[in-house]
């Protein structure tokens, strides 16, 4: 993920505190969107396509896009073996399953969605992931609709990499053995 998206999330997560509307919600999604189609197009090679890759899938989801953002996020996983040394290859792990498992609840195949939620914590994990911690909304998705099983498996893999957690995969796991939804704040934007 590139300088500028991080610092977007940054915006964003102060925007969080301050009230950020749906309304801004859905302009920082078109925004992004944008962006990356811009990247994706400006790309010189597979290497910079699978950067901009994330943010397009990601993008396209969140704005409804579900046969493009599953488009994206296919490449994005078909490229990634071939750059399994490069920062970014454990955020297309876990970006690329996760936006197909969104794509996948989106469309009622449960079982799916599951199974991408596992494959999204196979991730080796990430300078980022490591750090700030994997997107949670897919398991928030199941979660609502009352699917615990694979998301508290999926929170023991998230704790094989994100080391800088603070207690909060344990939380949430007792959050959603007692039927809860944890309140998963940044971790639904990162």
């Amino acid at each position: 993920m590139s300088m500028a998206n991080w610092v977007r999330y940054a915006i964003v997560l102060s925007g969080l505190v301050a009230g950020v509307t749906c309304r801004d919600y859905r302009a920082m999604w078109e925004g992004r969107y944008v962006e990356a189609l811009a990247e994706l197009g400006a790309a010189k090679g597979d290497q910079e396509r699978f950067y901009a890759l994330t943010d397009a899938a990601t993008a396209s989801f969140e704005l409804g896009k579900a046969e493009e953002a599953r488009s994206y996020a296919n490449e994005l996983l078909n490229l990634a073996p071939r750059f399994p040394r490069d920062w970014n290859y454990g955020n297309a792990i876990h970006d690329g399953h996760m936006v197909l498992g969104r794509v996948a609840l989106s469309e009622g195949a449960v079982e799916t969605a599951e199974k991408e939620l596992l494959l999204a914590g196979g991730t080796p994990g990430s300078p980022q992931l490591d750090s700030f911690g994997p997107n949670m909304s897919l398991a928030k998705d199941l979660l609502e609709q009352n699917h615990r099983d694979a998301v508290v498996e999926y929170f023991g893999l998230c704790a094989k990499f994100w080391k800088q957690e603070r207690g909060k995969l344990r939380r949430w796991t007792e959050r959603a053995e007692a039927g809860r939804v944890p309140d998963f704040g940044a971790n639904l934007l990162y």
